[in-house]
């Protein structure tokens, strides 16, 4: 269920509301694209065979692929009518708990934690924790800013 509101001078009444994306799965294909378009081919990334007796019992997604990945884990979890566009403006905390073994799903839960508005339009602090399909501890939380602005 997405949190929804009717234009960009009404996010603050979102605030304190949560919404769930659904789950999605981080291949090993993904993972080595990744690997791929950053130049970081680190083993526990990409050697299945290595990374088995290695520390995490297989390969894993590289944080950044993760961190990455919020706007599609997100998308369509914070629905505003009215905007001509959103843009990340920036991040004021990430914080990588518990690697993505290859083959995992992940879902982002979604936390409005501030809406300040603006010139240019509407500040939104979002708290944005992955979960881990299966996993009580999550794969990373960041606090992240969009901008709203209005049409």
């Amino acid at each position: 269920m997405s949190i929804r509101v009717a234009s960009v001078t009404e996010l603050p009444s979102a605030v304190g509301q949560t919404a769930v994306g659904e789950w999605f799965e981080i291949s090993q294909e993904r993972i080595a694209g990744f690997a791929d378009v950053t130049e970081d081919w680190q083993w526990i990334h990409l050697d299945a065979e290595r990374a088995a007796s290695g520390p995490f019992g297989g390969t894993i997604a590289h944080g950044y692929l993760t961190l990455s990945l919020l706007p599609r884990l997100a998308d369509g979890l914070l629905e505003v009518d009215g905007v001509a566009m959103a843009v990340n403006y920036g991040l004021d905390k990430v914080r990588f708990l518990q690697p993505v073994r290859a083959g995992s799903r992940v879902r982002a839960s979604t936390e409005v934690v501030s809406a300040e508005p603006g010139a240019q339009g509407t500040r939104v602090g979002l708290r944005t924790t992955v979960e881990i399909d299966g996993s009580e501890r999550p794969a990373l939380v960041a606090e992240t800013i969009a901008l709203f602005v209005p049409r």
